[in-house]
């Protein structure tokens, strides 16, 4: 059967313009004006069709590819019966007769510009360049979200609405679809490799953390507490029975300062697992999340009731936790039930980051390492301990306003003479 070149037609203003969308495959059946590619350039996007009926043989474009007029798309195998040259002039006229009839409410449809097919909205998703390039960064399929503007087009307030009313991911078999992504080469094309098992806990994890990053919006608010009087509290701290200093750990001084702000931010200590309802679980109790690294991966137990504890049972409670966690003896529950999470980079390095907020809690609390500071006081440059915080939250329900608030309050806590007040 005879072999023709489809190439990219006159496309007006449109040149050296990128290929977003390749629609078609090799092996596929395509039929006159189904759309094979789409570009993209700075004011909008556009679809090629085909001209003719066929086979495609040959694909001739990546995605990524630089495309201007003339440029060849694929090659396709022509059926006998649709060469329109073979055909006699009687046959071409009955042929496009009965398309013009079977295709009369679909060309009223189309939107056409300088003879090329810009969008079928009876088929496809309307939305502009901006807006598709905003969903491909979230990983949404646009063809999946409902427009709200004329005649269905998607704006980005339609992709922010999708992501935030998206379902849980529930299993296991969900999150492995999502996300896979097919390579181009395999590893091992480029050098040795090595394929070891992925430590359970992270494999138990990472769908949690997929859910949450997927479907709360983060905002993380980025400041530093002046920590200077409390770390000379700290290590000043002796046991007064055998005289011996108290090794207590800058951690438990943080947990009783956020359970303080939580007590007077209570939308921090809320879950809105029900958003769909329009309602939220706040919590009357205090529960605190305490990253722990452990070789197996990333564990978060919980500190139970860490309003009613001292610094000391906080500092021997963390002790007990993080080891029960390095030696997989923690129980499952202890993992559940959260209010606000920290996860602290101090012992190790750092400063400001954006952790991921556990799900369903609303917030966590980054903590980086703490450095010495020139700080601007009175006139006067001073040499101050400041402690880097990263505090990531839940835009739904918690505003910029009330995050720094949040945070301001947390400074204060951690802040002058406060450490005194901690240690009951």
């Amino acid at each position: 059967m005879p072999k023709k070149d489809i190439k990219v037609p006159n496309i007006g203003e449109f040149k050296d313009v990128e290929v977003i969308e390749i629609i078609v495959k090799k092996g596929q059946e395509i039929k006159k004006n189904d759309p094979l590619i789409t570009i993209e350039s700075d004011k909008s996007s556009v679809e090629i069709p085909s001209l003719h009926n066929g086979i495609v043989t040959e694909l001739n474009l990546n995605v990524g590819d630089k495309v201007s007029e003339g440029d060849k798309i694929l090659e396709i195998e022509l059926k006998d019966n649709q060469v329109e040259t073979q055909l006699k002039t009687e046959e071409i006229k009955t042929i496009k007769k009965e398309n013009t009839k079977e295709k009369k409410i679909e060309i009223k449809k189309e939107v056409r510009s300088k003879n090329v097919i810009v969008k079928d909205f009876s088929k496809k998703t309307a939305a502009s360049p901006k807006v598709r390039k905003f969903a491909r960064e979230l990983g949404v399929d646009i063809s999946k979200v409902e427009g709200s503007e004329r005649l269905g087009r998607v704006t980005e307030s339609d992709v922010k609405s999708f992501v935030a009313n998206k379902p849980e991911i529930n299993s296991e078999k969900e999150f492995k679809k999502n996300e896979t992504i097919e390579l181009e080469y395999p590893h091992s094309e480029f050098g040795k490799t090595e394929i070891k098992d992925i430590p359970r806990v992270k494999r138990l994890s990472s769908k949690y953390l997929m859910n949450s990053w997927t479907n709360i919006p983060h905002v993380t608010n980025h400041d530093e507490a002046d920590i200077t009087e409390l770390e000379e509290f700290r290590t000043s701290l002796t046991d007064i029975y055998t005289g011996e200093k108290k090794k207590i750990t800058p951690l438990a001084f943080i947990i009783k300062a956020l359970t303080a702000s939580l007590k007077k931010f209570p939308n921090f200590n809320s879950s809105i697992d029900e958003i769909d309802k329009g309602k939220m679980t706040l919590k009357k109790y205090y529960h605190i999340g305490i990253a722990v690294d452990t070789k197996h991966g990333l564990m978060v137990p919980k500190l139970r009731n860490a309003d009613n504890k001292n610094i000391s049972l906080i500092g021997n409670e963390l002790k007990k936790l993080s080891d029960q966690c390095r030696n997989l003896k923690i129980d499952k529950k202890e993992l559940f039930g959260g209010s606000m999470t920290i996860t602290s980079l101090g012992g190790i390095g750092g400063s400001f980051f954006t952790p991921i907020i556990n799900y369903p809690e609303v917030a966590i609390l980054g903590v980086g390492k703490s450095q010495k500071k020139q700080i601007f006081i009175d006139g006067k440059f001073i040499t101050r301990t400041m402690l880097p915080l990263s505090l990531s939250y839940d835009h739904r329900i918690i505003d910029g306003a009330e995050a720094a608030r949040f945070n301001n309050d947390l400074k204060d806590n951690l802040g002058k003479n406060f450490a005194y007040k901690l240690a009951v």
